[in-house]
């Protein structure tokens, strides 16, 4: 069995953590983030913020690039993600 179980509700999605019985919600931008790096798991954080930003058509700006580290390393605590 995969360690982590994924369920998407349209935009959103929660995932199981078999390892640990927690559960993890993902709320849209951290879903198509989670999503675009999956694709694209070379990426460097700006080029998952650029592609974010173009699959979202919004405009890549500090905030956003700092929500999109922020979530990353939300991502890789729960270790859904490597660090790189």
């Amino acid at each position: 069995m995969a360690r982590f179980q994924i369920k998407c509700f349209e935009d959103e999605a929660v995932i199981f953590d078999t390892a640990s019985g927690d559960t993890h919600y993902l709320k849209p931008l951290t879903l198509a983030l989670y999503q675009t790096s999956h694709e694209s798991p070379v990426l460097t954080s700006a080029e998952i913020a650029q592609a974010l930003a173009q699959r979202l058509s919004l405009a890549v700006t500090p905030q956003f690039s700092l929500l999109v580290d922020e979530a990353l390393t939300s991502l890789r605590q729960i270790g859904l993600m490597e660090t790189p």
